[in-house]
């Protein structure tokens, strides 16, 4: 399992800025070959995400691409060129604007044969951006299209333009609304992705001069059940991680409610009351899934 809790955006042609993406406390970093690199630029970029992934020391940070769409001249390449000169060194794909499963299945079928000749042992993971009405509607079946994929992500800019949203260049409304804007669409990928078992991502802050808003937003969605919010400047990592960690309080919560009903287990009880609050078999659930959490921040493997 990958920690996700800070994904960083960086432009793939702007190999200036590598280095300091590798040694961030950035739990993956993505070079990114589709949007935030120049049609000019495209082809130039993959020799310099090749070098970056073979040569930077990237520690515990995870090492990912953004491929473009599959319905450019660029995505094939992308694929091919990268896995082939740097496959053992790249860990994750991310799937811009997937609307369908088959979707997933391309770049699947496409991997696959690809670590096949070149005799990768381990396989490629996948993240999936659903950033389309399309994507949304078929959600579910595109987070299970493939065992490759560990992670949705809900890409609110291009999801802004798909649906006809009147907002503003940070994704805000352009008037009154009640509550989160994007509930249902945040709501719908979170949901799609724990039918599937895996996690969700949530959507990139463009005003990243604003860091209270961008702890705003990622305490929300962390309140819905994301783990990870993108970054698109190193300044957000550090929010990001703090964010979707537990806090101290939730830990001694977790351990109080896992000893407690083990204690009341030994006695042949299936729930114990603890400080007036009943805790149950759900309860240890939730409270083994923070444990988890900790274990995996802290390096360790869930328990």
């Amino acid at each position: 399992m990958l920690l996700r809790r800070s994904e960083l955006a960086v432009p793939a042609a702007n190999d200036n800025m590598f280095a300091k993406a590798a040694a961030s406390d950035a739990d993956l970093v993505f070079l990114d070959l589709e949007d935030a690199t120049a049609p000019a630029h495209k082809v130039a970029a993959r020799a310099k995400v090749i070098t970056a992934l073979n040569e930077l020391d990237w520690g515990r940070t995870a090492r990912a691409i953004r491929i473009n769409g599959l319905d450019t001249v660029w995505c094939h390449d992308d694929i091919i060129e990268v896995v082939t000169a740097a496959g053992r060194n790249l860990d994750t794909i991310v799937v811009p604007k997937a609307c369908t499963a088959r979707d997933v299945w391309w770049v699947d079928l496409l991997l696959a044969q690809l670590e096949a000749k070149l005799g990768l042992e381990r396989k490629i993971r996948l993240e999936v951006l659903i950033e389309e009405v399309e994507g949304l509607a078929n959600a579910e079946e595109i987070a299970t299209a493939s065992p490759r994929i560990d992670a949705l992500i809900f890409g609110v800019g291009d999801f802004s333009l798909s649906q006809g949203a009147r907002v503003d260049t940070n994704f805000v409304p352009l008037g009154d609304y009640p509550g989160d804007f994007w509930h249902y669409a945040r709501n719908k990928v979170l949901v799609a992705a724990r039918i599937a078992g895996i996690e969700a991502i949530d959507s990139p802050y463009p005003d990243y001069a604003d860091l209270a808003g961008y702890e705003t937003e990622a305490r929300r969605s962390s309140l819905y059940g994301y783990t990870g919010k993108w970054a698109i400047h190193p300044d957000q990592i550090p929010v990001a991680n703090a964010v979707f960690a537990p806090t101290a309080d939730e830990i001694a919560l977790a351990e109080r409610n896992m000893a407690a009903y083990r204690e009341g287990e030994a006695k042949g009880l299936g729930a114990v009351g603890v400080e007036g609050v009943l805790v149950d078999a759900a309860h240890v659930k939730m409270a083994q899934r923070t444990l988890d959490r900790v274990a995996l921040i802290n390096g360790g493997s869930p328990a």
